[in-house]
């Protein structure tokens, strides 16, 4: 008996506490005015209750478009703008559930949940380089009570994806079922598509895609902005055919674009840049990204080649652009020496974004590859995908003699000990040069920071490239054969 008494006794305390749970809840969301006032918790739901009065919240419909997560910094600046001009906002707050990993939707806001409520919270913000002097902060999640034209509504913002991945942003746009409601909602809709459009955070900027969220300064990014070197066409050396040639193929090209599209040509061309390590290809490249005025740049390293279609995407919407892969022969080479289906795949989708199906854009590809015997036949042979290769020879003595100018502290570089470089590196790449150039003045400034360079410090300096480091030390600098015998 005394163990059914315990037990009834449980029984009744735990209906007790239900009870006192179930009026502590309800008291809270009936008393949301009043939390306004000591700035406590609120529950969403009879805000927006509030809000929409008289209309009730079951003539509320609501509208859904998603945007990529990457262009979320277009998608900030175009929110702030609408906001500050063409909407009135009467409240704003960051949104939370207790009970639910996933950020909650504008229905989990409408509903008034007993047992997994929607809570207002500070809004949060990340921030977000954008390649500027400053990162833009950007909203993480949030929902604002809005005014149109006399008409209540609200827009919710919130990240989106499967399987726990972000991949999205997530628009809501709550408002009365009517047609001017209906209006409103499209209206807001078609201003952010224009934004995301233009894509002025990025465009005509260099760019890559990083799968990383944040950087070590904390930033988040999601795309690169890169800062490339100046490099001046004076500075590209190369023979003179090769520099008409590609004059011809890329920047006057790209001036005579908007004339050739009129004649019905294609806007796209393809490059490849081939030749021995060393000679140049990634240098003419910083060049090219400086020449190409109001192009974006997008640069697609070799381990990124699996997001080739998110890539492409991107520089379709920020064309003009110019697609940047080097070591294409990577993913790009012959299919007989091809190991898997999946290299297959990945070689044809870059095919078809070259020459296939879409629509035509302004984009450059510009191809490199070391290797060009071991490219693909669909790839190098066939016109449409690489309309121009491109050779980057060995420097011959007047590119060395550039080189070595180039590469030497003004001052520091006599006419005879010029002339030297020129006669002892015969076959050996631009990178080489400038490897001797820097080792150079590393053993003047040893022996005296201030004196020029000598005879002995080139010496030295050969001597350790050439002879200390052996025969691997040499084709890592890019030597030449002949340079063990010089």
């Amino acid at each position: 008996m005394a163990y059914l008494g315990w037990m009834f006794a449980g029984v009744m305390l735990g209906w007790v506490l239900a009870f006192l749970v179930r009026t502590k809840s309800f008291m809270i969301m009936n008393s949301f005015g009043n939390d306004e006032q000591d700035g406590s918790q609120q529950l969403v739901a009879p805000l927006l209750k509030s809000h929409f009065h008289p209309t009730p919240t079951s003539q509320i419909t609501i509208t859904e478009r998603r945007f990529p997560f990457r262009m979320r910094a277009d998608l900030q600046r175009t929110i702030d703008k609408l906001l500050g001009s063409e909407i009135t906002v009467k409240h704003f707050f960051g949104v939370r559930c207790e009970y639910s990993a996933c950020a909650p939707t504008l229905t989990d806001c409408i509903l008034e949940s007993m047992n997994n409520p929607t809570y207002s919270v500070p809004p949060e913000y990340e921030e977000l380089d954008i390649g500027d002097e400053q990162p833009l902060r950007v909203l993480k999640n949030g929902l604002w009570l809005l005014e149109a034209e006399e008409v209540r509504f609200a827009v919710m913002l919130s990240p989106c994806g499967q399987f726990g991945e972000v991949s999205g942003m997530q628009f809501q746009v709550g408002s009365p079922l009517s047609q001017k409601g209906s209006q409103i909602a499209q209206r807001f809709f078609k201003q952010l598509e224009d934004a995301v459009a233009r894509g002025e955070s990025y465009r005509g900027k260099i760019l890559s895609l990083e799968q990383a969220e944040h950087s070590y300064s904390g930033e988040s990014n999601g795309i690169t902005v890169h800062k490339l070197r100046d490099v001046r066409r004076e500075d590209v050396i190369l023979p003179a055919e090769t520099l008409t040639l590609l004059e011809r193929n890329v920047v006057q090209f790209a001036r005579n674009r908007e004339r050739l599209s009129q004649l019905g040509m294609s806007k796209k061309k393809g490059i490849l840049f081939y030749g021995p390590p060393g000679t140049g290809k990634t240098h003419t490249i910083h060049h090219l990204a400086a020449s190409l005025a109001g192009h974006t740049t997008i640069l697609i390293s070799a381990e990124q080649v699996g997001l080739l279609g998110e890539y492409m995407t991107l520089a379709r919407l920020l064309q003009p652009s110019m697609v940047v892969m080097e070591d294409v022969d990577l993913i790009a080479r012959e299919r007989t020496k091809m190991e898997s289906v999946c290299e297959e795949v990945l070689l044809n989708k870059l095919l078809n974004e070259m020459d296939g199906l879409k629509e035509d854009a302004e984009i450059f590809f510009v191809l490199t590859t070391n290797r060009p015997e071991a490219l693909e036949a669909a790839l190098a042979s066939r016109p449409g995908r690489i309309d121009q290769a491109i050779e980057f020879p060995l420097p011959d003595a007047e590119g060395r003699r550039k080189l070595a100018n180039l590469y030497a502290s003004k001052g520091l570089l006599d006419n005879g000990l010029i002339d030297e470089v020129v006669r002892r590196t015969d076959g050996v790449s631009a990178a080489f040069i400038k490897e001797l150039m820097r080792r150079s003045s590393q053993f003047s400034i040893e022996r005296d920071a201030d004196s020029p360079l000598t005879h002995a410090d080139l010496d030295s300096a050969l001597d350790e490239m050439l002879f200390k480091g052996g025969t691997l030390n040499r084709k890592l600098l890019g030597a030449g054969q002949n340079q063990s015998e010089s």
